[in-house]
Order: structure tokens, then C-alpha cells, then sequence
């Protein structure tokens, strides 16, 4: 017990302890998130919290981890993502830049480490798919729509850190089970996390200066999070099928995936910034900023817990992956529909509260 919760103990009140040591060195070097545009916030807000998450990670893993070459492979290509987030944090790169960084960053893992997606399951019913040489090429990609998934769904306080933190609990929980140890880490990025969002929420008593993650924060995040996924789904001894991935991510996936289509269908960068995101509409409907992030959360943790119980249950791949495709699909149908349906619920709320 003391083993587990040392580690945890540690990186929570290092994330602590960084984030009180660096915002004003962040506010001092100008990296902070300024008002206007799409951003409503007020004053100046520094972005520190994700370079805070990944620092304290990273040295409660070397104090309490032995160093594989995994692991050293994983924490140099964190550190490229947090460098090259805290660059476009202070001077907004341009995404061929961040795009040319992650791909990178995923090399690393992929050729570095050895970590790859080797197959995807019977997701068809007709046997485990190898993907070969596709492995690589894969797994690139995934890695890609991973960092930029945990990154685009950072709209609102808080939103991200509890995505992400629903997320690493799946994992835990899924790699605890099948006795891996790896299930520690994602345990540390729960606790650092949790440091962050005292900052990012207010919590308890609403007197902490807020901070923001910034693309620093969620593009490790999502880096982390893929790795993760590649290693517990993979090899002989794996904790998960690659079809529960899909489920353990499913809400940021499937909000990039949508916004992406709709953006691409306006002939639209696929990275333009706009508010149509899956938090925007719960606000659009009415709900507060915390009502939206509360009820997003609430679907993210059904689909988590239907991930688990997927994996503990062992149920077919094929199931897993129809299944998910299914929600994928009214997910989109409504999506498309978004805006009658907005006009409706709004519509019968005015009509109850009249």
C-alpha cells in the first residue's frame, strides 16, 4: 500500500508545489492565455498547469520507476510534446509545425521503443487482423489523432483534466487487473491532475488564482494516453483488446472526428478554431460552463465503465467494435441535427420556465 501511495502522494503535492513556483515565472515570460476572441475568460491567465502535470510525473517516475528503455523512450518523447506545447503556448506555431513535432514524437515511441499496434483484434469476426508493416504507419497516425483529440476538447475549466482523468482511471483499473504495472502511472497523472484542477476549478474554496493546462498539458496528455492504449492492447499477455481503446477515449474522439467532418464539409481547415465543439452545444442549450462539463463527464464515465465491463466480461471484439460504431453513428445523425434540436430544447425551456 505504502508503495502505491507514496508515488501518488508525491506527484500530487510536486504538481502542487510547481504550479504555485511557476505561475509567476509563466506570467513574468508572457506564457499566458490572454482574453478575446473565442476565449471569454478574464485577465491574463498563466499556462502552467500542464508543464507542472508532466514534471511532476516524470520525477516521481524516475524516483519510484525502473528505467526501461520504454519508459525512457516515453519520457523523451513527453518531453519533446511539452517543449514544442510551450512554444506554441507562448507564440501559437503554426499546426504544420506542431503537426511535423508530434509525428516526431510518436517515431520515437514506434521505432525508439519498439511500441506499436501489431493487430486490431477480430473486430470483424474473422480472426485476429495483423497489420504487418501497417503497424507503424498506424500507429503513427493514432498517436497523431490522439494528441490533437485531448487537445481540441480543452474548451472549457476543467474539461480536459476530468476527460483525461476518466481516462487514466480506465486504464488503471484495466491494467490492475491483468496484474501490469504499469497501471501506476496513470495513477500519478490522476494525482497530478487533481493538483491542476484545484487550480483550474477553484476548488474547495474557490480563493486559488486560476491557471490553465495549455496545449502543453493536453497534447502530453494525449500522447500518454495513446502510449498507454498501444501498450496495454498489444502482446500476448495484454490487458485490453485494441476495441476497448475506442471506448476509453471515446468522447474526445468522437467530438475531433465530427468537428473535423464538419469543418472539412464548410471547406474549412480541419484545425480552425470555432465553438462548435460537444461543451459549446451543452452551453448553446443552455447549461452553465460547469453543467456542461458535469454532464460530459458523466457520458465519458458510462462509456468507461462500459469499457471496463466489456474487458472484464471478455466479450468478442466484434461486439465491442459494432457496438461502438453504432454510438459513433447516432453520435454524428444528432450532430448534424444539432442545431433544430438546440432550438427545440431551448424552445421548451423557455416555454417551462413561462
Amino acid at each position: 500500500m505504502l508503495n502505491t501511495l507514496l508515488p501518488l502522494l508525491f506527484a500530487f503535492f510536486s504538481s502542487y508545489v510547481l504550479i504555485r513556483l511557476g505561475k509567476p515565472i509563466a506570467i513574468k515570460v508572457g506564457l499566458v492565455d490572454l482574453p478575446g476572441g473565442r476565449k471569454e475568460h478574464s485577465g491574463a491567465i498563466p499556462l502552467i498547469g500542464g508543464v507542472a502535470i508532466f514534471l511532476s510525473v516524470m520525477i516521481s517516475a524516475l524516483i519510484f520507476f525502473p528505467i526501461s528503455t520504454t519508459l525512457r523512450m516515453y519520457l523523451l518523447s513527453a518531453v519533446l510534446m511539452l517543449f514544442i506545447g510551450v512554444l506554441d503556448d507562448r507564440y501559437d506555431l503554426k499546426v504544420s509545425y506542431r503537426l511535423f513535432a508530434q509525428a516526431f514524437a510518436a517515431s520515437l515511441m514506434i521505432f525508439g521503443a519498439g511500441e506499436h499496434l501489431k493487430d486490431i483484434g477480430d473486430i470483424f469476426g474473422v480472426g485476429v487482423i495483423e497489420l504487418g508493416w501497417f503497424g507503424p504507419i498506424i500507429t503513427l497516425f493514432a498517436v497523431i489523432g490522439a494528441i490533437n483529440a485531448f487537445n481540441m476538447v480543452d474548451g472549457i475549466d476543467g474539461l480536459a483534466g476530468m476527460l483525461s482523468i476518466i481516462s487514466f482511471a480506465t486504464l488503471a483499473i484495466l491494467f490492475a487487473l491483468s496484474g501490469d504495472t504499469y497501471f501506476m502511472l496513470p495513477l500519478m497523472f490522476i494525482a497530478a491532475i487533481s493538483a491542476y484542477l484545484m487550480f483550474n476549478l477553484g476548488w474547495p474554496n474557490g480563493k486559488l488564482r486560476k491557471i490553465f493546462m495549455g496545449d502543453a498539458g493536453s497534447m502530453v496528455i494525449g500522447l500518454t494516453v495513446v502510449w498507454l492504449l498501444v501498450l496495454g492492447s498489444q502482446g500476448p499477455n495484454k490487458s485490453f483488446s485494441p476495441a476497448i481503446a475506442l471506448w476509453i477515449i471515446a468522447i474526445p474522439l468522437m467530438d475531433m472526428a465530427s468537428i473535423m467532418y464538419r469543418r472539412k464539409k464548410k471547406g474549412q481547415s480541419p484545425f480552425k478554431p470555432d465553438r462548435d465543439h460537444l461543451h459549446h452545444i451543452f452551453m448553446r442549450i443552455g447549461l452553465s460552463p460547469r453543467k456542461a462539463l458535469l454532464h460530459i463527464s458523466i457520458i465519458s464515465a458510462a462509456f468507461a465503465a462500459l469499457a471496463i465491463a466489456f474487458s472484464v466480461n471478455d466479450i468478442p471484439d466484434i461486439y465491442v467494435f459494432l457496438s461502438f460504431i453504432f454510438v459513433f453513428a447516432i453520435y454524428c445523425l444528432i450532430i448534424q441535427r444539432i442545431w433544430r434540436i438546440v432550438t427545440f430544447i431551448r424552445s421548451k425551456r423557455k416555454h417551462g420556465v413561462g
